[in-house]
């Protein structure tokens, strides 16, 4: 056979095999457009078919694990802000106040418009570009309130000390989303990273892992100044659902010097990627560390925690974590209006260990992330309800006004749950319960939960035993 004669065979076969394929991956496509034809044509009612598009979109995803999912377009730009941790607002924490049903501003964001402009913890939003907010849903007046940035927003408000409402213009801006957190505020809303009845212990709240979350962290040692200003530090991880992979992996290489982070693994459990930290870290090697997790951190704040725990870089104090081992792409639709997460690895730890909890795993298995030896301390719902009710009135009080409030620290008359107490969690994303907003006893500003007062102990030991050391 002459060679142009077997180029072209061998070019028409190609052709024919890309085409046979591109017609496999689109045999079930034609079949669903035509059913969504059929059922916009024939069914007894109108029916919108966005509606079916998405219906059909949430039930092939179902047929995968928890962690793949949908997005739609409502909610796929708050999901991008958690992830880019940044929003378009004024930059003001609020709250329904009892009295009025009315947003009421708790905390400014410090440096945001709201901040700039004056608004006060108290004040009480009466209307939104002239539109009042009395008995209006509170997202709709957030909607109102939100909007692109560099336009500008109208707000009436309400304050104590004068006796009429008065209007501020405020231009919107992007607003980064705290996700490192104190133990208290300063009066210009910027936080204080020591525990205040112990300021020789740094404390650090982490949050969420998003993209300003390792810049923020590294401000926050940098403000305490670890071995001139604090003698120890607790990360709290407690009730961090996890994040950016690349984020978890940042700030475990600043506080590790050398070794494994976190692989993933795919299909048949073949390795896709390793994450190593290099040389040089924020903090000394045998700086005391104590790491605070509950059953509700999962995902990126597992590999963060299992993999100072693999390393013996800090001790684990608390609940067993979720156990969301699982890596998810986002792949983009509609030009980025929507999007699918789609789960395409699972994560591992340094010594080898799986992450993830699998379906109908039991307790003796190893998943998620266990305290250390004799560092297990478990919330009962009474206790746990106290600390996020002290912990959410402390985030949103100045100190000047903690101050004043001081009084002696309570001592919990509870003891803390046995483990056979600990709630079983279904799979899927980590449930953050929000207790009854009904105070019938006032709340403690100045409570420790068993948890942070089990860190406390444990870092001062260690600090004591370093001092040791050094001697």
């Amino acid at each position: 056979m002459p060679r142009r004669n077997l180029i072209v065979l061998l070019v028409a076969t190609l052709i024919s095999l890309a085409c046979y394929a591109r017609a496999a991956r689109n045999r079930y496509a034609d079949t669903f457009s035509q059913a969504m034809n059929v059922v916009t044509r024939d069914y007894v009612d109108e029916v919108e078919p966005r509606l079916l598009f998405e219906g059909a979109m949430d039930g092939m995803m179902d047929q995968l694990d928890v962690y793949s999912g949908y997005t739609p377009p409502q909610e796929y730009m708050q999901f991008k802000e958690q992830i880019d941790g940044e929003f378009p607002g004024i930059g003001v924490m609020v709250e329904v106040d009892p009295k009025t049903n009315q947003l009421m501003v708790l905390v400014p964001t410090p440096g945001s418009p709201a901040a700039k402009a004056g608004l006060r913890p108290g004040d009480i939003i009466e209307a939104v570009d002239g539109h009042s907010t009395a008995d209006v849903p509170i997202s709709d007046v957030v909607k109102r309130i939100k909007g692109p940035a560099g336009t500008t927003v109208q707000l009436t408000i309400r304050r104590k000390e004068k006796p009429e409402p008065f209007d501020v213009v405020l231009p919107r801006a992007k607003i980064a989303i705290e996700s490192i957190l104190g133990d208290v505020r300063q009066s210009d809303g910027t936080w204080i990273f020591h525990l205040l009845d112990h300021p020789r212990l740094g404390y650090i709240r982490i949050t969420s892992f998003a993209e300003r979350t390792a810049d923020d962290f590294r401000q926050a040692l940098d403000a305490v100044q670890p071995g001139r200003d604090i003698d120890g530090l607790i990360l709290d991880l407690r009730g961090n659902e996890g994040g950016l992979l690349k984020t978890a992996v940042d700030l475990c290489d600043m506080l590790l010097d050398e070794g494994l982070i976190v692989s993933t693994r795919g299909r048949q459990g073949v390795q896709k990627s390793a994450y190593y930290a290099e040389r040089g870290s924020e903090l000394p090697a045998d700086f005391p560390l104590v790491v605070l997790v509950d059953r509700y951190a999962a995902s990126a704040s597992e590999i963060f925690a299992a993999a100072l725990q693999d390393h013996k870089r800090a001790v684990i104090v608390g609940e067993r974590t979720w156990g969301k081992g699982t890596v998810q792409n986002i792949e983009e639709l509609e030009g980025g209006r929507s999007a699918l997460r789609i789960t395409i690895a699972t994560y591992w730890r340094p010594s080898g260990k799986d992450i993830h909890k699998r379906r109908n795993a039991k307790d003796t298995d190893d998943w998620g992330v266990r305290p250390d030896p004799d560092m297990e301390v478990i919330l009962g719902k009474e206790l746990w309800e106290k600390w996020v009710k002290s912990r959410r009135q402390r985030d949103v009080t100045p100190l000047a006004e903690l101050e004043a409030k001081r009084t002696k620290p309570a001592v919990p008359s509870e003891k803390p749950a046995t483990p056979a107490e600990n709630p079983a969690t279904p799979e899927g994303e980590p449930p953050i319960p929000v207790p009854d907003a009904a105070e019938e006893e006032p709340i403690d500003l100045f409570y420790v939960d068993p948890q942070l007062q089990k860190a406390i102990d444990v870092l001062q030991q260690r600090i004591q035993g370093r001092a040791v050391n050094t001697l």
